[in-house]
């Protein structure tokens, strides 16, 4: 494997902001202050990418709902039967008595995976839904492809 090159800038900031971004980066666990630009700057472009096309990426979209809602899973199971060429597989998880967790991995179109995500989350009896998308190899050649975490 070649020995990978950098490049080195410099940065002016405001002290407040530095401090900030100080503990950002520690509360989010990084190293050093270049991995976390890194990663912040990768998450740019790949959201200026997914801006400004239709590329094909792969995600999960995750559920949680009431299994006592009346027809809540068959609709479920209906709607991904509708576009069953996005799935790559569905994880189901009783949380309790009355809950589930349900989290379908999607691999497509974006247009087409975020419309399946949100058709999914927008079912009557769904509690809490979210969708996570990540690149496809494809689209992101050269950058890594697994955008920070959620909620960061």
């Amino acid at each position: 494997m070649p020995k990978e090159t950098v490049s080195r800038i410099g940065v002016s900031l405001p002290p407040e902001l530095l401090a900030e971004f100080d503990g950002y980066i520690e509360k989010k666990g990084y190293e050093t202050r270049s991995k976390a630009i890194a990663d912040l700057m990768r998450e740019a472009l790949l959201q200026e990418d997914w801006a400004s096309g239709n590329p094909e990426v792969i995600g999960a979209v995750t559920l949680v709902y009431d299994h006592h809602t009346r027809g809540l899973s068959d609709k479920l199971t209906e709607i991904q039967h509708d576009r069953h060429e996005l799935i790559v597989s569905t994880t189901h998880i009783h949380i309790d008595h009355h809950r589930c967790l349900e989290i379908t991995v999607l691999r497509g179109k974006i247009d087409a995976v975020r419309e399946l995500g949100d058709r999914l989350i927008s079912a009557r009896g769904v509690l809490h839904g979210k969708i996570v998308l990540a690149a496809s190899e494809e689209e992101s050649a050269g950058r890594r492809t697994t955008p920070p975490a959620a909620g960061g």
